[in-house]
């Protein structure tokens, strides 16, 4: 019977390394929380709320006074461009209506051309109408 003892003692050892073992790694993992809360409590406790309310006032104000001014440089480079196609589209609109208006002249010097080159139409002699029987 002591071989059935010896081996109930190291089962017994055995078992007891196991929740040794469980047990300091549950300790570990349930202590960071705990670790970082207090690692938090006492950073939170170098801010009161009206500094960290300002701090955050700050950013926010800072962020958006860069977003107004992107929009602005965004404004300015488009009001530019459009100026620039503006001033394009009324050139290319000077030169079209110049062209028309060449394009009209031409056609009046051809027309006087014409007009002036074209034979005088003759009389056509009438005649006369024949005797009845």
């Amino acid at each position: 019977m002591s071989k059935l003892k010896t081996y109930q003692e190291q089962l017994q050892e055995i078992v007891e390394k196991g929740i040794n073992a469980a047990e300091e790694q549950q300790k570990k993992l349930a202590a960071k929380p705990f670790d970082f809360a207090e690692k938090l409590e006492t950073e939170a406790r170098e801010y009161s709320v009206k500094s960290l309310r300002k701090r955050y006032n700050g950013y926010s104000d800072s962020l958006f006074g860069q977003l107004r001014t992107l929009n602005d440089r965004f404004g300015n480079f488009a009001a530019e461009l459009v100026a620039k196609l503006e001033k394009e589209a009324a050139e290319g609109a000077d030169a079209v209506s110049e062209a028309a208006d060449d394009v009209s002249k031409a056609a009046k010097d051809a027309k006087k051309t014409v007009t002036a080159k074209k034979p005088a139409a003759k009389a056509t002699a009438k005649k006369k109408p024949a005797a009845t029987a």
